[in-house]
């Protein structure tokens, strides 16, 4: 079986200050990320990119980038297309999945546990900082500027989860995505969600915390 996902990266959040070679990174890890909230593995991708102008110097960072990560996961690049305008880029990976192991948004069931990957709440952390214009977390910026795509994990749980789905736009829409999918409902234990030491230090309110790891996304943990 093969799945695909498209994302137009300047919807998603990149700052403006964002080094190519980690935004090179970060093109294809949030790609990848949807490949895993099937259970997939990534095979192929294609890259249609527009810049204002040609700029070698930024193009082999940004290239790097992407071919350390597509390497990585063993994903070649098979296609695309280049063009002048304001700066966009958008990736379509391909991937396979044994027939009828897919994970789909639509399987969950009443009695189900909710789990998460890892931490959330970091990357929409690191963003608020940086629009404040104060102290900035490194750790924080990393989760936000590096995103780990969770393909291995993904695959590793097929079996075991029902519903998968990559936490791209906050926890609370991303689940409500599988739950109205699915026609279930959640109850969720704010005091348990996984948090990083960074997170605690720089928002110890219990409120404001849960906003970030509820509502901020660019996590891309996967929740199953």
């Amino acid at each position: 079986l093969a799945v695909s996902t498209d994302m137009l990266v300047c919807g998603t959040h990149f700052l403006p200050d964002a080094d190519p070679f980690l935004l090179g990174h970060k093109a294809l890890a949030v790609n990848l990320s949807d490949m895993a909230a099937m259970g997939a593995a990534p095979r192929w991708a294609t890259l249609a990119i527009a810049l204002p102008e040609a700029d070698q110097a930024w193009l082999g960072q940004f290239s790097a980038g992407f071919f350390a990560l597509a390497r990585q996961y063993g994903v070649e690049l098979v296609g695309g297309d280049t063009t002048r305008g304001p700066l966009s880029i958008t990736i379509t990976v391909h991937g396979l999945a044994p027939k009828g192991q897919a994970r789909l948004r639509s399987m969950a069931k009443a009695g189900d546990d909710i789990w998460l990957t890892g931490s959330i709440g970091d990357a929409a952390a690191a963003l608020r900082q940086w629009r404040s214009g104060g102290m900035q977390s490194m750790k924080l910026r990393h989760r936000l500027d590096r995103p780990c795509a969770r393909v291995g994990v993904g695959i590793a749980v097929r079996d075991l989860a029902r519903a998968m789905i990559d936490v791209s736009d906050g926890l609370a829409q991303d689940l409500g995505h599988i739950l109205q999918a699915s026609g279930v409902g959640a109850e969720l234990e704010l005091g348990r969600l996984p948090v990083s030491s960074s997170l605690l230090d720089f928002h110890p309110d219990d409120a404001e915390r849960w906003q970030l790891q509820l509502g901020g996304g660019d996590d891309y943990e996967l929740c199953f």
